[in-house]
């Protein structure tokens, strides 16, 4: 009888605190929508801010770590949430004119405005002539360190120019498209509530119970953020320990299931009474699993096939996405990318099917690998290179099941988009090493007790971690609920530490932008042609600037990249004349592609007098121009 009543009062609680989820929840179900797993893709339900028609579901959290030292001044000591993103945007394409655009480039889920912002000198001729580099911050919603390392980034390009020689040329030869906040519905979730989410806040079934977010987790003991929980259920029983390497019995070591004496969970209610907690929050999509080169669905028929879940209803099917996808597709001028994420730390990029060495061609690979390098100097990372391989077996072994790393593919990846449908190499940079700073005892790795060690050591009283405090939970009874403070330690650095990662990874982005292909007319000359009458040899030399091909060996094949091209324009009074064979000539001529350093030199035939304009043509290498005057 007292289970019964027991049962009974669960039920009740569960009714009163996840009534608002499962209100929406089988709301999206009447619609039609299966978040993302068929049907039509649900409408908007609610507001992440916390607020949905009015009655709020979430509560608003006034997190100290987004205030500014002083308001409308900039500094990198604070988070920037969406509305103060945008108003620095403005600032910057109000104060810098002549090398801001300021524009939207697509909206989100919510109808949030997905801001970008061009820089360029405009002095120097168009965006779409130069070469470029597109850079993209807080595209998964709470790894917001990827929005204050772009706006950084940002801050120090435009503040600089005109007093650094480097970054000045920078500004005048290349073009860079900067967006720091892909994902402005999941990051303000994130800003201004405990809640967290992977990516996109569309409605989605994470559990495959036929109901969409259904289980977010709770902020029970109002401190702001949703913490671990620990229960005490017996030896045996569990699948944590309490690390013994940990005097103070703070950190938790995770163990196979019936090895523990813990069992370990995400702060919260089961909502939906099955026995997990929080697995089915809001949202549940995953931005960087959703572009359509080497796309797999979140579940299939056989059960043999590859699956990747958060993949999306299909490819490109997220808004967020979408502009990311049209807007790179429409300037095919960008001959590298960058999208930031956290927290390894690691210059990361594709492949995400394959090694380096077997899904890129060797010359393209040669060319990643030294970036890598370059990337590790820069950052003092301790890893580089591609998502299959080296990302999945960085650790050498599962801390949990001791067994070997092994290799895992992940599908739908903007790196691999980035390769092998868009012809570039784009990373995926992992920001912030989520404070694991020193391995103690020397096992080549650095668990929870040596974070905390280190946090007694350099920065005790800072808050950083939650000593486990006892509560009365509604179905589990007494458990403790502590730890390290799950968005400005675990996953993003605290304020006072952004700077410092900000910098190194702005300045490898600076690095890449800086190697880009730069095509220029180093002489344009006429002579008169031996033929006479009038006639003149008009020649044009181009050569190659830049530090990178005009094309990786992968953008030639998959036909990405046009071959580069002299071109001749002739003003009034003059024409190209017929070749000694009695063929037309041609006012454009390809070149195929040049290697830094390469030249090509080109003649046409020209008989009059008047002004001819000479161009090289280069999608990703720009566009030089030189006129002549024939007489």
């Amino acid at each position: 009888m007292a289970g019964l009543r027991r049962r009974t009062w669960v039920a009740g609680l569960f009714v009163v605190v996840g009534l608002s989820a499962m209100a929406f929840a089988q709301e999206e179900m009447q619609r039609g929508g299966r978040g993302g797993q068929g049907g039509r893709p649900p409408a908007p339900t609610h507001r992440v801010a916390g607020v949905r028609d009015g009655v709020s579901i979430f509560p608003k959290v006034e997190y100290p770590q987004l205030k500014p030292l002083k308001a409308g001044e900039v500094d990198f000591k604070h988070y920037h949430s969406y509305d103060e993103t945008v108003a620095l945007l403005k600032m910057w394409a109000a104060k810098y004119p002549d090398l801001v655009d300021l524009y939207s480039a697509g909206q989100s889920f919510e109808g949030r405005e997905i801001w970008q912002i061009t820089v360029t000198s405009k002095k120097t001729g168009k965006d779409t002539d130069k070469p470029a580099f597109f850079l993209e911050g807080g595209r998964h919603a709470g790894e917001i360190s990827g929005i204050e390392t772009t706006l950084y980034f940002i801050n120090h390009v435009l503040t600089s120019y005109g007093t650094d020689p480097a970054i000045t040329k920078l500004v005048d030869t290349k073009s860079l498209y900067l967006k720091p906040n892909n994902d402005p519905d999941g990051n303000t979730l994130y800003h201004l509530t405990a809640q967290t989410v992977r990516s996109t806040v569309r409605p989605y079934d994470s559990d495959g119970d036929g109901l969409v977010d259904e289980d977010a987790g709770e902020d029970l003991d109002g401190d702001g953020f949703l913490r671990q929980m620990r229960r005490f259920v017996g030896p045996g029983k569990g699948n944590a320990v309490k690390d013994p390497k940990d005097l103070q019995g703070r950190a938790m070591k995770r163990v196979p299931q019936g090895q523990g004496d813990y069992e370990t969970y995400s702060e919260g209610i089961d909502n939906d009474l099955d026995g997990r907690y929080n697995e089915d929050g809001i949202g549940g999509l995953d931005l960087h699993r959703n572009y359509p080169e080497n796309w797999r669905p979140g579940r299939e028929a056989t059960g043999r096939g590859y699956t990747q879940p958060g993949s999306g209803e299909f490819p490109l099917s997220e808004p967020e996405t979408r502009a990311v996808f049209t807007f790179l597709m429409t300037h095919p001028n960008v001959g590298l990318a960058q999208s930031l994420d956290t927290a390894v730390p690691m210059i990361l990029r594709g492949p995400s099917t394959a090694s380096t060495d077997e899904g890129m061609y060797p010359e393209d690979a040669a060319i990643a690998k030294k970036f890598d390098k370059k990337g590790l100097e820069i950052t003092g990372y301790p890893w580089a290179g591609d998502t299959y391989h080296v990302y999945a077996t960085r650790s050498g072994v599962n801390p949990v099941t001791g067994e070997a790393a092994r290799d895992e593919p992940i599908f739908g990846h903007g790196p691999d988009f980035g390769y092998s449908y868009y012809g570039v190499i784009w990373y995926g940079d992992e920001i912030w090493n989520g404070g694991r700073f020193t391995d103690y005892d020397k096992d080549g790795r650095i668990d929870e007790w040596e974070v905390l060690k280190w946090l007694d050591e350099n920065r005790p009283g800072k808050g950083d971690f939650q000593p486990w405090t006892a509560f009365k939970h509604p179905q589990l009874g007494d458990v403790e609920i502590g730890g390290v403070n799950p968005k400005f330690w675990g996953q993003n650095p605290p304020p006072d530490m952004i700077e410092t990662w900000a910098r190194h990874e702005a300045l490898f982005n600076l690095y890449l932008a800086q190697q880009l292909a730069q095509v220029k007319l180093t002489s344009v000359g006429a002579a008169p042609a031996k033929s006479g009458a009038g006639t003149f040899d008009v020649t044009a030399t181009v050569v190659n600037e830049g530090l990178m091909p005009t094309a990786l060996d992968v953008a030639k094949r998959i036909k990405m990249v046009r071959p580069d091209a002299f071109g001749i324009r002739l003003g009034t009074g003059l024409e190209l004349v017929k070749a000694a064979d009695g063929k037309a000539q041609t006012a454009t001529i390809d070149i195929g592609w040049l290697k830094p350093g390469e030249s090509r030199t080109v003649t046409w035939q020209v008989k009059g007098t008047g002004t001819a304009t000479v161009s090289i043509l280069s999608t990703r290498g720009g566009v030089d121009r030189k006129d002549i005057d024939l007489k």
